[in-house]
């Protein structure tokens, strides 16, 4: 096993479960951290014990460290991706990885030219029960697959979208509910499904002020398997539920709250059924996000970061390398395609 080294790119809120998460794995350390404002930063790097940098270029120079990690805005990730791949360093980007295709492909062309690794980041597809929905789907348990439901009835306030002066723009957020809040529950369910053929939708601005991106979004969907599903997407729904993956088939049905199993039945019920309906039932142990952002667990980030470090010590590919993290933003601008056009979009876009 061997050590790495990493360092973050911006000290937003999501920096502090990246921290943490680095700080769980016995291979890893934080070295550096990066961000334009001297007072931000070396409050960041005080709680963590590394060092302050306020230009990345700077922190991409050091020869010790060889991950970074990317937290900063949404449409501010290309830049510091490219520079990392051009020295040499492997990425770890929060989601969504870019806010346009064209953004998200130059970073792909960057570390395939470097020879270096990147990846997205979604926690959730490395929690236990959606690892075991994903196993069971592709064992062919649920029978034919007919429908594929996320459903994110999320609530933000409007100070959450007044400070920090990016929330809910398109320029730098790409986009509202759908790309910032949901997209981890949309990532699950095209990952589970197989993947979206064609979006049809609506969004509104419904709940907030002084934001130039929608609040509340509905989708039909019909998938590249002839399954049909629901996106429902929100910051708009007073005081938040944990969010809902559903699954459905010829043979069997799953329903998730966050990451407890509300249901797990099949046509062909096996012996270990019971005890997964018991091993998962009530393990929810925070908000999920639902009205807080900060109401959410390091501990899949960890699962995240640990792949990423085995794939490039074994030579091999992580879990969500960055052209798998690119699907969920093509379904997302499908979804604003539809709702602008008021039409249905086929993928792939």
């Amino acid at each position: 096993m061997s050590e790495h080294r990493f360092g973050i790119i911006g000290v937003g809120l999501i920096a502090d479960f990246h921290a943490k998460a680095i700080a769980d794995m016995p291979n890893a350390t934080l070295a550096a951290a990066c961000a334009r404002t001297p007072e931000k930063v070396n409050a960041f790097c005080e709680r963590n014990g590394c060092d302050p940098y306020t230009d990345y270029r700077e922190l991409l120079a050091r020869e010790d460290i060889d991950i970074v990690t990317i937290a900063t805005p949404s449409g501010a990730h290309l830049e510091p991706t490219v520079a990392a791949a051009e020295a040499g360093k492997h990425a770890i980007v929060e989601k969504p990885i870019e806010i346009t295709l064209e953004r998200i492909d130059a970073i792909l062309a960057a570390h395939e030219k470097a020879g270096t690794r990147v990846c997205g980041i979604f926690p959730s597809r490395y929690s236990e029960v959606n690892q075991l929905i994903k196993k069971t789907v592709d064992a062919g348990r649920f029978g034919r697959l007919t429908f594929g439901g996320a459903y994110v009835p999320w609530w933000r306030t409007q100070e959450y979208y007044d400070e920090g002066g990016w929330k809910g723009t398109a320029a730098l957020d790409g986009g509202g509910a759908c790309i910032n809040q949901a997209i981890h529950c949309i990532d699950l369910l095209q990952w589970v499904m197989g993947g979206v053929a064609e979006v049809t939708a609506l969004t509104a601005t419904l709940a907030h002020e002084r934001i130039d991106v929608e609040d509340t979004a509905v989708a039909a969907l019909r998938f590249k398997n002839g399954a049909l599903g629901l996106i429902q997407a929100a910051t708009s729904m007073w005081p938040g539920q944990l969010r809902r993956l559903e699954v459905a088939g010829t043979k069997g049905y799953a329903q998730t709250l966050d990451q407890d199993l509300a249901a797990w039945t099949f046509a062909d019920e096996s012996d270990a059924d019971e005890q997964i309906r018991r091993k998962f039932k009530g393990t929810q142990d925070s908000g999920g996000g639902a009205s807080d952002p900060a109401a959410i667990s390091h501990d899949n980030f960890t699962k995240e970061f640990t792949d990423f470090c085995a794939a490039i010590d074994e030579g091999g590919q992580p879990l969500i390398p960055g052209r798998d993290a690119r699907d969920a933003v093509e379904v997302i601008l499908a979804i604003y395609r539809s709702a602008a056009e008021r039409k249905p979009v086929a993928l792939p876009l």
